[in-house]
């Protein structure tokens, strides 16, 4: 054979080809200049108003009433802070809406991983019947069942107190919902198999099989439920007392008056923010790692 020939065979050989394209293939994997032009756009416009909070919180009112407003902070922050800590009590109201939403975020989780669990992988009478009736609660608009729940709250002398604001938020039908869904993507019916095999237990097989393998999906939930809970508002505000309010209802009185302060209700924002950053720090990469993984197996 010719060298010729050998050329003209390897040049019409797929196997020869196969190192170009996978370079061509590796070439495109990674972000073009457009990509990275829109991730700082997008960048840009979610954290403006979180600069222009500290902006607004770091300045007098009157200086926020200019055109063209300020576009730098200033040197009152601490006393737009210590005003907005005087004229309402945020430590109690910080602390509140940290043990109402951290108790709420944990028996959320935890029930609607259980429920999530038997409704995806347990067999019993009415299954599909019981998750009909739990998702068909999600259409109910909530403001709906306001009136007959302050009255249940207040039969059970619960108003003006934090447990009226946390026992109608232990479970939710769309943690449920997201938690059955993950839970059937993510775990093999054959692991179940095989842990009852082994002998283990139902409690047995939940803690060592069901909550590693949930736990991306329990990290997402988690977030997502600490956030609706530090900031609901509409039945705080009905349910609570000024006295005793969380974070949202002391902002809401804060804003309070005649001409309220916006650079006081900036910095009582910008203190009622920190809490939800660091825990969205905190649970980033679980949270990340959840929405992958459900991209993944979707």
């Amino acid at each position: 054979m010719t060298a010729t020939t050998v050329r003209d065979a390897a040049a019409v050989s797929p196997l020869a080809d196969r190192p170009r394209r996978r370079r061509r293939r590796r070439s495109g994997d990674h972000a073009g200049p457009v990509a990275y032009v829109l991730l700082v756009v997008t960048a840009f416009l979610f954290l403006a108003p979180f600069y222009y909070m500290v902006v607004a919180a770091s300045r007098p009112m009157s200086e926020m009433n200019q055109f063209p407003p300020p576009l730098t902070p200033g040197n009152g922050l601490w006393r737009n802070i210590l005003s907005a800590w005087d004229a309402q009590p945020l430590g109690l109201a910080i602390w509140n809406s940290l043990l109402v939403s951290g108790v709420i975020t944990v028996t959320t989780v935890l029930l609607c991983t259980l429920s999530g669990y038997a409704f995806a992988k347990q067999h019993f009478t009415g299954k599909k019947q019981l998750f009909a009736i739990t998702v068909g609660t999600m259409m109910i608009p909530p403001t709906l069942g306001i009136v007959p729940l302050y009255q249940v709250m207040a039969a059970l002398d619960l108003t003006g107190k934090l447990s009226a604001v946390v026992l109608p938020s232990l479970v939710t039908a769309f943690g449920v919902f997201f938690m059955r869904q993950y839970l059937i993507q993510s775990l093999p019916d054959e692991l179940i198999e095989a842990a009852r095999v082994d002998g283990a237990t139902s409690l047995r097989t939940v803690w060592s099989i069901v909550l590693p393998i949930a736990r991306p999906g329990m990290a997402v939930l988690a977030m997502l439920t600490f956030m609706a809970a530090w900031n609901d508002f509409f039945w705080p505000v009905i349910a609570l007392v000024s006295s005793n309010p969380t974070v949202q209802v002391a902002l809401k009185n804060l804003g309070s008056g005649y001409v309220p302060d916006q650079a006081i209700i900036m910095a009582g924002t910008l203190v009622g923010t920190l809490p939800v950053v660091v825990v969205f720090v905190l649970l980033g990469r679980q949270i990340v790692s959840g929405i992958m993984s459900g991209a993944v197996k979707g």
